[in-house]
Order: C-alpha cells, then structure tokens, then sequence
C-alpha cells in the first residue's frame, strides 16, 4: 500500500432514499448502495450486470468485413488449403491463436499456428514469416490479435499470391490493409456495439460465425476467452462480462489439463479463481513464454491433451516467470537510477541498450503507476529503438503516437498501452513533444494519485452477510473495480508484522466493534501509524477464511488521520500558486504565520535529515506537533525555508529529501519569494 494524495467520495444514499426501491427488494443495502454509486438505477440493464447471460452477446456478422472472412476459411476448408493462424505472444494473442487454431482443426481444417518471437521479430506481421509461411505452403493467413496496421505486409502477401483475413482489437488506422477481409470492432464503417473486445474476443466472433453457435463456441473455449479478456485489461462490461463470468465457470472446472496444471504449479484454486487472480498469478506466467523467448511452451500448455507435457509445459512456465522477475528487477534499478533529481517529468521516456525488450513493458505499467505519469522505456539496438508504453491518469497514448507519427518509425497499441519504433536520433525530439503533450493534458503541475471511494459505511455494516452478498458485483476488474469503501474514525488497537515483516495488519476498533485489517507491502513507518491513532481507512471488504473460521477483513488501500481528514489530501491552492493562478482567498489560507512556520522547522530541526513522502512528512509534523497542517501549508513552509537558505530539498520519485544547511545568525523570512508572493497576492 503507498499512502494516496487525494481521496474522492462520493455523495452516499440513506437506507430511506426512495431512489433505492427501484432495486430488487431482496438485495442487501450495501449492495444496491454501491449499484447506484456505479451508475445503475435498477430495472433491465441492472439485472443485465448483475446475471450476464448469453442471451446479451450481440451477431457476430454485425461486426464489418465478418461474411467475408466466413467464406473465405469455408473455401479454404473446402479446398484443403493450409491455414495459418497468425497471433501474438501475450496472453491475449495466445488464447486467440490457441482458440482458433484448435477450433479449425476439429472442424476439418488443415491449420498451423504462428506466433512470431517477441525478441528476434516483434510485433505483428512481418516480411520474413510471411516468406517463410509462403515457402511451407500456407494459402490463408488468418491474423488474431494483430495486423489492422498491416499495410505493407498485406501487399507482400497479395504479391505472393496468400490471401489474407485479418482479426484485430486494436485501434485503426486512417488507412487499412487490403486483405480479403478485416474484421475489427473499431473499423470506422462498422456499427458492431462493444468495442473493447480483447483479441481473443474478436477470435471467438469468428468461430462462432463459422458454425453458427455462440453459445457451443463458448462452451468449449469460456476458459481461454476469459484469460485473454482479463489479461488484456478489458473493460469487463457488456459482451466481455458474459465472458469472463462464463469463464471463471469453467476454470473452476476446467478440462484442459495445461490449464489445471498451471493453476496446481502456482497455487491457484480452482474454486477461488478470479479476475485478480488470473492477472496476478496465471496471466504473468502465461506471458513469461513470449517475453523469455519461448512461446511453444504457452502454446503447448492450452492445445496438448497429455498431462505430463502439461505439467512440464506448467513448470516451465513458473521457472521462466521466476527469471523475469529477475530481469525485471534489474531494469527497474536502472531505470529509476536514470530519472531526474527533483520534480518528476511530465512523461517519462527512457533508453538503454541492454535492456530486455520482452520485460520493459512490466517495467514500463510499475515506473508509470509509481510517478503518475506515462512511461515510455526504449530498447536500443545501433541506431534503432524498440519501445513499450503505459499510460496513466487517463493520458491516451495511441492518440499522442498518432500526433508525434512524424518521428517513428512505426506505431500501434490502445490508449493504455502502445508500442513504436524508432530512430536514436529521434528520442531526443519525441521526449520533448511527448512531454509537452503530457503538460498539456495534465490539470495540475504534478499529476496526482486519485482514489476513487464508493462509499462511507459504518463499521456495523461490515458482516459476513454483507462481504459476501459483495460477490454479485463480480466479476470485478477493468471498467467494474472491486468495491472501495470507507469507515471514518476508527481506534488502531494493535500494529504487528506478516509475511516475514513484508506486511502490516492491523486490528482497528470503533465503541465495541473490533475489525481486522491487512496492509501489504507497508509498515508503520511508511505509513506513519502507531497504536491510539485516530485513522480513515480506505479499503476492499474480503472474507478470510483460517482454520474453518471465516472473518471479515479489511485490505487496505491508503489510510489517513481523522483529525485531518479535511485538510491533509489537498494541496490545490499550492499547486495554484506554483502555476501562478492564485487568488486572494487561497493566498491567505497558504500564508503561513509565525507559529506554523516555527512548528515545522521545530519538527525538521530534530528530524534532520528528513527524507519521506510530503503526505507522510505532513501526518507527522501533525501527529507531533498537535497542530493542524495542510500538505499545501508544509509544502509553503519548506519553499519560504529553501528561498532565504536554511535548507534544501531534492524531489526524486514519491519522496522528498531535506537537508538544513549550516548558518550564522538568523534568516530574515519575509525576504523569502515565496512569501513575497503570497503577500501581494493576499493583498490585491
């Protein structure tokens, strides 16, 4: 857990509210409460949500180009005509090309797969498997997953005499590839209703328009369709819902024995198995295979029958997962080691020729989510540069390629996640304009962390009942996070260390109600907590379950006091002032006095030096002093110190660094710019 800047609640609804009869009588309070929070106001598209049902999968010949790519595999069957089914090396291009390769084959169908390797070839078609594919006799290329951006590569293949039907998620270009169809639900002539269908999704489409039955195609691939849905982050909303809630169905009774034993290697319940766990646990190991180089151990683990190749495939893929980590953890290090002293960038874009390009997308989504700004890490080779990037905050990324296209090579992705290449010589350039596209995009100076809280409940309200009647809202993830909610004022009775000093849990009470509460990957320092304080906790309700007993549990998202609650997450009118745009009112509310400004030297004087996160550093300024204080009104003081000398402070990552410099005498504060500005602003 890493403490959050600013929290978000929305407005909550009273048991009485008139507005909650439009819900089911029979549904626990907590429930509806959270339904409307989420937009839904009862009725159809309520009862939609909460009971997916196969009945909501709209015509897969809704989607553009769909009869074409039908009667284009019917002739090649027909014909006996070698097909090969062109995919991608993450969890969704596998599954997509798994599914569709498995599925041609049971149906008569002379197929072959083709997953190019991430490291010797990269993404999408290219010239040389087009050759070789050619060369071995391959008729029909049938691409998943990838290929809308495939201009060039679709003229080779006319030029070679191979048809060519592409399958595709990702956005669209201005310009298509000539194929003898494109199949895309972000085709701008299309009118098919859900466009955030994975790649896997769309591959599901076109197997069931081949035999005329959604539902028999999902009964037999749910699994594969959900671990590419969920691993791809789609929104699990519409058709992808029906997916994955179908699917979790049948991982929890899975008959691929690849599958059950990967699950069995990592620990992974079938009974339990959710969209968490499949990002956290399954997906990761999955994609290990493409990003260490060795996708025929993914491949074999879904399309084998034997279950000692599958058990091997499942080990390999755990050990491979182990060695990226590996890498993983080094390319941090030297990335992080590569950042800027002092305020963040707007985007962040880094290079190295020694980084592995299978791992710097993870890398990537971790340095993006830590600085709350868009990542881009770039792999150079001579002069030439692949790169990953992950967004954030909402910054789209495919769109921001599009406008910078100009200075690569090539592009393609989401708005969330992109890849590109490009020249070493450009780097300098693209960091410049991505920077400044970012700045633009951005509101605030520095882009906060926000969490979003559904609800303020009183501690009464968090039964085993009620946790459990939570499980209607899943399956939870992109687009349907699991439910944050918020209990106020509550008493810190006990702190102890888990997990081999890796975890905090707490045990929290309110009058006689006692609730226990897990933090991981935190510690009373970090967070700045001790027993008797007073906290808010944010936090997703679970069931725990120990010995036979179930209790619920707290998991803790951020935690903050309550005698601050109001004042400690913002610091707007200080991020108004760095921006210049500050007004009388907000002036007078930063303008330390002279009691406030003595409590915080008092309070780094004894410190010194002081390195710790400013909502950190602020909690315990408070905490210490007794005192009200605002992030806004510390971070005033320490600028009013650093102007007149008395210290310095470096920024770098989530923290920031204080020193007192050595001095004679004392420093005359009303020099400071800082307050200068302040005054006249408070003035005029």
């Amino acid at each position: 857990m890493t403490p959050g800047f600013h929290w978000t609640l929305r407005p909550s609804v009273k048991e009485d509210d008139p507005v909650l009869k439009a819900f089911p009588a029979e549904l626990p309070l907590l429930v509806k409460q959270l339904l409307l929070q989420r937009g839904f106001t009862g009725g159809m598209e309520t009862e939609l949500f909460l009971d997916p049902r196969l009945s909501h999968l709209s015509d897969p010949f809704l989607m553009g180009e769909m009869r074409d790519a039908v009667d284009r595999i019917f002739r090649a069957v027909d014909e006996g005509e070698t097909v090969c089914i062109y995919g991608d090396y993450d969890v969704d291009g596998i599954t997509a090309t798994c599914l569709l390769t498995d599925f041609l084959r049971r149906h008569g169908a002379d197929a072959v797969s083709y997953i190019p390797g991430r490291l010797e070839e990269g993404y999408g078609l290219n010239p040389i498997a087009i050759h070789q594919l050619h060369d071995e006799g391959v008729k029909l290329i049938v691409t998943v997953d990838c290929g809308i951006t495939a201009v060039s590569e679709a003229e080779l293949c006319r030029q070679l005499g191979i048809d060519l039907v592409i399958t595709d998620h990702h956005e669209c270009k201005q310009t298509l590839p000539a194929a003898a169809a494109v199949v895309d639900p972000h085709r701008p002539d299309g009118g098919y209703p859900h466009k955030n269908l994975s790649g896997v999704g769309v591959a599901f489409k076109l197997a069931s328009a081949l035999c005329g039955s959604q539902e028999g195609v999902l009964e037999e691939y749910a699994d594969m369709v959900c671990l590419g849905t969920v691993a791809d982050v789609m929104p699990l909303q519409g058709e992808n819902r029906v997916f994955v809630a179908r699917g979790l169905e049948s991982l929890a009774h899975t008959k691929r024995p690849g599958i059950a034993a990967l699950m069995a290697e990592c620990g992974c319940a079938p009974e339990t198995v959710s969209a968490s766990s499949i990002g956290f646990m399954l997906a990761p190991r999955i994609n290990a295979a493409g990003r260490m180089g060795q996708i025929d151990l993914a491949v074999e683990l879904f399309l084998t029958d034997d279950p000692d190749k599958a058990a091997e495939a499942a080990r390999g893929l755990c050990e491979l997962n182990r060695q990226r980590q590996a890498v993983e953890s080094e390319i941090y290090r030297q990335a992080v080691s590569m950042l800027p002293m002092g305020k963040p960038p707007e985007a962040i874009v880094l290079a190295d020729e020694s980084w592995h390009q299978g791992v710097v997308g993870i890398v990537a989504s971790r340095i993006a989510e830590e600085y709350a700004c868009p990542t881009f890490l770039i792999c150079l080779d001579g002069e030439h540069g692949k790169a990953s990037s992950r967004s954030h905050g909402g910054f789209n990324l495919f769109a921001s390629l599009s406008a910078l296209s100009p200075l690569l090579e090539s592009y393609g992705g989401h708005e969330l996640a992109a890849g590109f290449t490009i020249t070493r010589a450009n780097i300098p350039e693209f960091r410049r304009q991505i920077c400044a596209l970012a700045a633009k995009f951005y509101t605030d100076d520095v882009p906060r962390t926000v969490l979003d809280v559904d609800c303020a409940v009183s501690p009464e309200l968090l039964t085993l009942h009620n946790v459990d009647a939570l499980q209607m809202l899943e399956p939870c993830g992109n687009g349907c996070p699991k439910p944050v909610l918020m209990v106020k004022n509550l008493t810190i009775d006990r702190i102890s260390m888990v997990g081999g000093g890796r975890h905090m849990r707490l045990r929290l009470c309110s009058g006689h109600t006692y609730l226990n509460a897990i933090c991981f990957s935190a510690n009373p320092q970090t967070v700045s907590i001790q027993p008797g304080d007073l906290v808010d906790v944010a936090f997703t309700p679970q069931v725990n379950e120990f010995r036979g007993t179930r209790t619920v549990q707290m998991n803790v998202i951020d935690i903050r006091p309550s005698c601050n609650a109001e004042c400690l997450p913002d610091a707007a009118p200080y991020r108004d002032m760095q921006r210049g745009n500050l007004t009388a009112g907000e002036a007078a509310a930063l303008l330390p006095d002279r009691k406030m400004l003595a409590l915080v030297w008092r309070y780094l004087d004894a410190a010194n030096p002081v390195q710790e996160s400013p909502v950190c550093l602020c909690r315990k300024i408070v905490r210490w002093s007794g005192k009200p204080l605002n992030l806004g009104q510390m971070l005033t003081c320490l600028d009013i110190f650093r102007d007149v000398g008395l210290l310095t402070v470096q920024r770098q990552h989530k923290y920031v660094s204080i020193r007192l410099t050595p001095g004679e005498g004392k420093a005359d504060l009303s020099r400071s710019q800082t307050m200068q500005r302040l005054l006249h602003a408070k003035e005029s």
